[in-house]
């Protein structure tokens, strides 16, 4: 990609989540194999798209050029514009997409989002407040974008379900996609260490507090303040801002059950996408997904 006479190192590959599907466990696999930002989510093609291509790719300016350069957003696969935008900026760039239990996932959004955007409401209410919540779990309506704008063979879809099961064949997958040698999971910045352990498990100790540290994090990240970013989230101090509190408890039976009815039909349609069977994401033990393969 070139600005002028400038040739701008950008991504290679860009993974797009959604939320709280295993995202970050991924950054930190890769990291010291491939370049990836110092932070995690940089949100170009969403939020600061107008700040132009210069900007993002600065990023990745200290990018070997012979180390493949990717960034994970998971803000990305719900935005509409994304899809379009990153393929004419990056027409090369390959995607990985990440799932989860439709339900499961929107609930660790939502555990998330409550101190970032100063939720005080409980799970049901903050659904009708917030519906946006709700719509990132429809995934095949947002992967046809994906898949229209790169087309199957760019696109890798990856089931969080797989990855808490065997995370060494889930990062094969990954490298074998991206293009670079397999990576011993033991040996990476994350271990072998279970994706869940990063579940915000406590309500903000202060809901002043948690959406104060949120507008003070997108200021630094819109100014590249990369380094305290960084150090940042690496102390806990940005947990102790967000977290705190009481410990979460489970989703309601009922409304576990209403959500479940709710993107049925969705899921159905990953499964004839994906030709995967997900039929525990329409029953009751959502952690239990088949790697069996839905018959044709």
């Amino acid at each position: 990609m070139k600005s002028g006479n400038k040739r701008l190192r950008l991504p290679d590959f860009i993974g797009i989540g959604p939320a709280r599907t295993g995202t970050t466990w991924l950054h930190e696999a890769l990291r010291r194999d491939v370049c990836l930002p110092r932070i995690k989510e940089i949100h170009f093609f969403k939020t600061y798209y107008s700040k132009g291509l210069e900007w993002y790719a600065w990023h990745f300016r200290n990018c070997p050029p012979m180390v493949l350069a990717g960034e994970i957003c998971p803000t990305y696969f719900s935005f509409h514009p994304a899809a379009d935008r990153i393929a004419h900026d990056l027409p090369n760039c390959k995607v990985i997409c990440t799932l989860r239990d439709p339900v499961t996932r929107l609930y660790s959004h939502y555990k998330q989002m409550r101190p970032i955007l100063g939720i005080s409401a409980p799970f049901e209410e903050a659904l009708q407040q917030f519906p946006g919540l709700v719509d990132v779990s429809f995934y095949s309506s947002h992967l046809c974008r994906w898949l229209q704008a790169f087309g199957n063979e760019r696109v890798l879809i990856l089931f969080h379900e797989d990855l808490k099961r065997n995370p060494q064949s889930y990062l094969d997958s990954v490298c074998s996609f991206i293009g670079i040698p397999k990576i011993d999971v033991t040996r990476t910045a994350i271990g072998a260490r279970k994706a869940n352990l990063m579940e915000a498990t406590r309500l903000p100790l202060s809901r002043r507090l948690g959406l104060a540290s949120a507008i003070v994090y997108d200021r630094l990240r819109e100014h590249r303040f990369d380094l305290i970013l960084d150090l940042w989230q690496r102390s806990g101090l940005w947990e102790l801002c967000v977290g705190g509190g009481k410990k979460y408890g489970p989703i309601a039976q009922e409304t576990a059950a209403r959500l479940r009815e709710l993107y049925r039909a969705d899921v159905e349609q990953l499964e004839a996408m994906t030709k995967r069977d997900l039929s525990a994401w329409k029953g009751t033990q959502p952690e239990k997904l088949s790697s069996v393969k839905k018959p044709i």
